[in-house]
């Protein structure tokens, strides 16, 4: 684990509040203009954290006025350290918002509501959009996208007598038996059977299906026919020894993918990377393709936004900031640096996100990827959702009783 510092907040807040220039009217918030003498302070996720501290060098080089201070955070400590943070009132200017947890800021006030005049809905991936949105207001700048593709091996393919890639759910679970039978391999797909966020694996299933855990209103339909047909779809994998029912934690299925005991897995756009710099003898053994349709080829989107800090004096520099961050040229710089997924759909139009076949396949499931409508607990409700996988996949219920007993909970979650 990288070692996070603690957030140096103390004499950011003094030094926001000494320069903080009194606004005229208005909500009678203070706010410093945009280009005066101020210090920006920034927390990013992950590997977003650590990369963004670069970009924010270029972009001081442009304003030197401001001073951008980056404090990456670990995932595993970002829900906490935000809510201890907006509990104390010492929330950043900016922050990266996981898609999961941005409902439940929104929902508390701590998050600004999007400029709209200056950000725009159209130039974004519609899921990508919707997932900064809560209660009708957008509270996130879209800032990169993920979503979920099938990664295949085309020469075994070949072996089990195959021919290009699944089109549909029924071909998903063919190529699985034939894989193992004729070719040799352990396991027909990698799916996660249990344990936390089991539910990544079973999106593709459920919205192609033409499920959902929660309506476009917010209502549970966890339990509608659709759903219960994906999840029976799922089931059926683990049912027929075609998946491993053994919930590994941190498992990485590039290795069995390439030793080929895992012939297919749903996997986002970094798998690409991770193959081709960790199995260079693996180039031309395997593809992506569009998640096989069953009703039609549906996927989750994921990703991350941007917001504004509700308290924050320095929501001028904070939205050029963002802006920076979040047009076409940014983006595919961002994605240069860090190989996520643009939001921003100009940003696909030159250079390799423009050529790169694999690419491609990715941003063709992007336009009609689904994401969960933002809610307060949303990472609860979508954790009823694991129980009931494993449940199932472990042979312990059916599907029809299992997302039953998930709709009542998730119901009782439902803001």
């Amino acid at each position: 684990m990288h070692h996070v510092p603690r957030p140096a907040l103390t004499a950011a807040v003094a030094l926001a509040s000494a320069l903080a220039l009194t606004a005229c009217g208005g909500s009678g918030e203070e706010s410093a203009d945009a280009g005066a003498q101020q210090t920006l302070t920034v927390w990013a996720m992950g590997t977003e954290g650590e990369k963004l501290a670069d970009v924010a060098k270029t972009y001081q080089q442009a304003h030197p006025n401001v001073t951008v201070q980056v404090t990456p955070v670990g995932w595993d400590v970002a829900h906490q350290k935000l809510v201890a943070a907006a509990a104390a009132g010492k929330l950043p200017d900016v922050m990266q918002m996981g898609s999961s947890y941005l409902g439940e800021f929104a929902d508390m006030g701590a998050l600004e509501p999007v400029d709209t005049g200056a950000f725009k809905q159209g130039d974004f991936f519609p899921a990508a959009w919707n997932q900064g949105t809560y209660e009708g207001k957008s509270y996130g700048v879209p800032w990169y996208v993920d979503t979920r593709v099938l990664f295949y091996r085309t020469d075994l393919a070949k072996k089990a007598g195959l021919k290009g890639a699944p089109a549909t759910m029924t071909d998903l679970r063919k190529a699985a038996e034939a894989y193992q039978a004729k070719a040799g391999a352990k396991w027909g797909l990698s799916i996660q059977p249990s344990g936390l966020d089991a539910v990544q694996s079973f999106y593709p299933f459920l919205y192609s299906a033409g499920g959902a855990i929660l309506d476009d209103g917010g209502k549970p339909v966890v339990n509608g026919p659709d759903a219960v047909k994906a999840l029976e779809d799922y089931g059926a994998y683990y049912a027929e020894g075609l998946s491993d029912k053994t919930f590994r934690p941190g498992y990485d299925v590039t290795k069995d993918f390439n030793t080929g005991a895992v012939p297919m897995f749903f996997g986002g756009p970094w798998m690409v990377g991770l193959l081709n710099d960790n199995y260079p003898d693996l180039k031309g053994k395997w593809a992506v393709a569009p998640v096989p349709a069953d009703k039609t080829s549906v996927s989750m989107a994921g990703g991350s936004s941007l917001t504004i800090s509700a308290d924050s004096s320095h929501k001028a520099a904070a939205k050029d900031f963002i802006a920076y961050l979040t047009d076409a040229k940014g983006q595919a710089d961002w994605y240069e640096r860090t190989k996520d997924l643009p939001a921003n759909v100009k940003a696909w139009e030159a250079g390799t996100l423009a050529t790169d076949p694999n690419l491609t396949v990715f941003r063709t499931q992007m336009e009609n990827a689904r994401a969960l409508p933002a809610q307060p607990k949303l990472t609860e409700i979508t954790s009823k959702v694991d129980e009931a996988i494993g449940s199932v996949t472990q042979g312990t219920s059916s599907a029809k009783e299992a997302l039953d007993k998930a709709q009542s909970a998730i119901a009782g979650l439902v803001g």
